[in-house]
């Protein structure tokens, strides 16, 4: 195949990994009709057909995987290399993908990187909150994060944050009309703002640990929301009870807004973890943003 071709290679590997013609389209910033224009010629110079088509998906054919298993890997190792060259500019430059939930995104990523950034002009960061548990070689992300007890062992994983732990809490004029509950059981006569995660298909059931002793209790109530700051916000309007990051509700507890209730049964667990591939880590913009977000235990240097 002719060289300038290659493009078309590219081409035809965003639409396969992406499965669809518009979002592959708004990836690389040209028209649908021009990315569908280049995969038909490709499939005419090779005479086989690469992707099938319907109104509403796009898949490859047996011939098109065997294509993008062999293609794509090989553009991924240019793109990282090109990346790594990077080091040998006086600043690190380029921009780094994130993929995490919303509560260290407001608690740790803003906060640390967007003073790192001011120095960094030439560095770009791009965050996108997702509760679906991306898959971050496959989607293209440099860094994920995670709590710790979810990040594949096959990751490089740094830690970003001191361990967490869960609180649950409601107002006092909700107390005023319900009795608080006095172990995790009793959840059954709350009405309790549910959080429903992609990855889960249902809601995500409450978790609770005391001396040992672990309950997982799916609850029920009239709210359920996919992100942690809508679940704070019904809490805050008396919606009924919420789980969440004792660090998103420690400011509303102390001034009254909220009442914590089965403190006991939240024990801490592992904290936040930014995890990437080994194949990334001598890129030079991805290392500022790690250094940058790397959580340094009280005391150490």
């Amino acid at each position: 195949m002719a060289r300038e071709n290659f493009n078309d290679l590219l081409v035809f590997a965003t639409v396969a990994r992406e499965g669809s013609f518009t979002r592959a389209a708004a990836q690389l910033g040209v028209s649908q009709s021009a990315l569908s224009h280049t995969v038909r010629a490709l499939e005419t110079r090779l005479g086989i057909r690469l992707l099938t088509r319907t109104t509403r998906s796009v898949s490859m054919t047996e011939a098109g995987e065997r294509l993008y298993d062999t293609v794509a890997p090989r553009f991924e190792e240019i793109e990282s290399e090109l990346s790594a060259i990077t080091e040998f500019r006086e600043r690190p430059a380029g921009t780094v993908r994130i993929t995490t939930a919303g509560h260290p995104a407001d608690a740790y990523v803003w906060p640390k990187l967007s003073k790192v950034l001011l120095d960094y002009p030439d560095l770009k960061v791009e965050v996108t909150v997702d509760y679906g548990l991306a898959d971050i070689v496959a989607q293209r992300y440099d860094i994920g994060i995670r709590l710790g007890e979810r990040v594949a062992r096959d990751m490089i994983a740094v830690p970003i944050s001191p361990p967490q732990r869960m609180a649950v809490v409601a107002t006092p004029d909700y107390f005023r009309t319900h009795a608080a509950p006095r172990a995790p059981a009793e959840l059954a006569a709350h009405s309790c703002i549910g959080l429903r995660l992609p990855t889960h298909g249902g809601l995500l059931p409450w978790e609770f640990d005391r001396d040992g002793q672990e309950l997982r209790v799916r609850v029920d109530g009239q709210w359920t929301f996919n992100g942690s700051a809508q679940i704070a916000r019904a809490a805050l309007a008396g919606a009924g009870l919420a789980y969440l990051p004792e660090e998103m509700v420690l400011e509303h507890i102390a001034a009254g807004r909220l009442r914590r209730v089965l403190e006991d049964w939240c024990e801490p667990f592992d904290g936040y973890y930014a995890y990437y591939p080994s194949r990334r880590q001598s890129s030079g913009a991805l290392r500022v943003v790690i250094d940058a977000l790397r959580y340094e235990l009280p005391g150490k240097s």
